[in-house]
């Protein structure tokens, strides 16, 4: 499998390049140069197979023989370490529940998919210069530098951790986390450290792109664990496989909503539906950084600076993954409305959805979640036959301070944040490019 740069003005690299490169020397994000559909008997027999054999059977095209089969079994069963249940909200509607991990949030996944592929190559690259001359084998270190608007920096942090050769640099926005977040990114040490940046996630975003694209810095081999790297974001296509599975006796078409900030999820979803899983439509649920809903109704993509809100890992004013979903479709705005809608919603809506699926049947959804379902509540109305799945990306716990006071509940804290609450935070400040050049040295 080779990828493509999106902005088309690059080299076609294999699996390991797009990996250890993240993105493209033109700027554009790295996208496979085909998607062949799975065999309709593996979706006939889908009930009977194991979560792992699912996940081989979908990323294994993308993949190629760069990693051999048994080693990226392996991969696998270590990344997929724990539940995706699906639990059903009101009659008709699921959530799918993909904090069932380490850091308690879907990037779980796709953060321990991507350590695990890195780790890999890595090693490929040191035995062979041991092979070689057996000197300081420098050349193989990677240095993962990545933005988080919320949860991404947990999941890398601790997917990452004790990695050899990996050192793993967090960029995230002063006070525009959770505390639980930033303490998931702060207070593991070893080979993890964070930057607290002066401004927002797109900002750190920004700056992430820049230094990627910077000469003077390619000593560092950088590579990034966002979305727009793409071991970070093809497993993230598994949780669809996983819900058509548990709902397929159903016999229903299925709709699914997906709390969108940089599009990643989504994304993959429809990566999953094109190698056919039957998916009848998604709907990317935005809180005000309506970026996509706006291009939907007027088709001029003008992204704006991201707005805080309490959906916070939302808070995206350009999300990188959108540039794939528009190569999915060839740019044809009127194909890409038959598989997908995006609506938008205010925070006051979001916390009047809470409340509402807590008074259904006690099923208590954080903030990203209940944008997910409004979202889906809004589309059903075109699907009256279809069931709906709104992704629930994160624990309640981790939006305690939104989450006790709107439900009027007290969340018990559950052992994988029980381990980061008593350790210091560790952070450096900064506020420019320069300064972060500076701290990598």
């Amino acid at each position: 499998m080779k990828y493509y740069s999106l902005n088309h003005n690059a080299p076609d690299v294999s699996f390991q390049e797009a990996v250890i490169q993240g993105l493209a020397i033109d700027k554009g994000l790295y996208f496979p140069e085909s998607i062949t559909p799975l065999p309709q008997a593996f979706f006939d027999e889908i009930e009977n197979l194991s979560n792992e054999e699912i996940a081989f059977a979908a990323i294994r095209q993308f993949v190629g023989e760069e990693i051999p089969e048994n080693v990226l079994k392996e991969i696998i069963a270590e990344t997929l370490c724990f539940d995706f249940p699906v639990v059903e909200v009101e009659k008709g509607i699921y959530s799918l529940e993909l904090f069932h991990g380490p850091t308690m949030a879907f990037k779980d996944v796709g953060a321990r998919f991507m350590s695990r592929c890195l780790g890999y190559f890595n090693k490929d690259n040191k035995d062979n210069k041991d092979n070689k001359d057996n000197k300081d084998n420098k050349d193989s270190k990677n240095t993962v530098l990545v933005a988080t608007s919320g949860d991404t920096g947990g999941a890398v942090a601790s997917g990452f951790l004790g990695v050899k050769g990996v050192e793993v640099i967090i960029l995230y926005p002063s006070g525009k986390v959770s505390d639980i977040q930033e303490r998931q990114l702060t207070t593991l040490g070893q080979n993890i450290k964070a930057l607290k940046v002066d401004g927002f996630f797109d900002d750190c975003q920004d700056m992430v792109k820049k230094a990627f694209l910077d000469d003077s810095l390619k000593h560092h081999n950088l590579t990034s664990a966002n979305s727009i790297n793409i071991a970070r974001w093809l497993p993230q296509m598994f949780y669809f496989f996983f819900a058509y599975k548990a709902l397929k006796k159903q016999n229903k078409p299925l709709v699914f909503s997906c709390p969108s900030g940089n599009f990643g999820n989504i994304c993959a979803g429809i990566i999953a539906k094109k190698m056919g899983l039957p998916i009848a439509h998604f709907v990317a649920s935005t809180n005000v950084n309506d970026t996509v809903p706006r291009f939907l109704e007027n088709g001029i993509y003008d992204p704006k600076p991201s707005k805080a809100t309490i959906s916070n890992a939302m808070d995206v004013g350009n999300p990188s993954n959108f540039v794939r979903i528009q190569e999915m479709y060839n740019n044809d705005l009127a194909q890409f409305k038959k598989d997908f809608s995006s609506f938008t919603f205010t925070d006051d809506e979001t916390i009047a959805a809470m409340k509402t699926i807590y008074a259904t049947n006690g099923y208590i959804a954080e903030p990203h979640g209940a944008v997910g379902y409004l979202g889906l509540k809004k589309e059903l109305e075109n699907h009256p036959n279809a069931i709906g799945i709104f992704l629930e990306t994160a624990h309640p716990i981790k939006f305690l301070d939104t989450v006790e006071p709107t439900l009027n509940v007290k969340l018990p804290i559950p052992k994988q944040i029980e381990s980061v609450l008593g350790k210091d935070k560790i952070s450096t400040k900064i506020k420019t490019y320069e300064e972060l050049k500076a701290f990598l040295g």
